[in-house]
């Protein structure tokens, strides 16, 4: 079945010029052979992918959330805690980010966000045995802050830290609770962050 004919412009179809005359040498045809839009495994690979920020999340749901998935970090595989805490990130990838405190160059590449979680600072977020909030605020009717008192799953390990979320306006993300930082809230102030 064809899908349309020959295109003038060079991006889409082979030109030929031939005695000052315009040529078209492909046409565009449908492949016999291209999968469905959906596979037929679809579904199962859906519920595999990491839990992502949702529309009808509050601000307190998005942290609670969070904390969940970093909690069982390594279900259903490792560092899936951490992947979720990407996705609900709300920095520029093309940008230095805040989200930790100083300026990181975070980009768009999850190694190095996944690098600063198993720091000595942030590990203690992951498989962590028992949370509790200490405070929560809203700074303005976009923008909320939450304190967490975490134990770690190691002995005598224990921090606080800071979510700050920020409802985005406009764009893509119109409504969603994203993260705009997650700070150690203890004496180094994640000072000593390397990655």
């Amino acid at each position: 079945m064809e899908l349309c004919s020959s295109f003038p412009s060079p991006y889409f179809a082979k030109q030929s010029w031939n005695s000052g005359r315009h040529q078209s040498l492909a046409r565009c045809r449908a492949s016999p052979d291209v999968p469905d839009f959906l596979s037929a495994d679809w579904m199962e690979t859906r519920r595999k992918r990491p839990f992502g920020p949702r529309l009808n999340f509050s601000a307190e749901e998005a942290v609670q959330w969070q904390l969940d998935a970093l909690k069982h970090n390594n279900q259903p595989r490792p560092d899936y805690g951490v992947e979720v805490m990407y996705r609900f990130a709300g920095f520029d990838p093309f940008e230095r980010s805040t989200y930790f405190g100083p300026f990181f160059d975070l980009g768009q590449v999850f190694e190095r966000f996944r690098r600063i979680f198993h720091h000595s600072t942030y590990r203690v977020l992951l498989c962590h045995k028992e949370r509790k909030i200490l405070s929560s605020l809203w700074v303005k009717e976009n923008r909320f802050k939450q304190r967490v008192w975490i134990r770690g799953s190691r002995p005598e390990e224990e921090d606080v830290f800071e979510f700050t979320m920020v409802q985005r306006i406009g764009g893509s993300w119109d409504g969603y609770w994203l993260t705009e930082s997650l700070l150690h809230d203890g004496d180094g102030f994640s000072s000593g962050i390397a990655y």
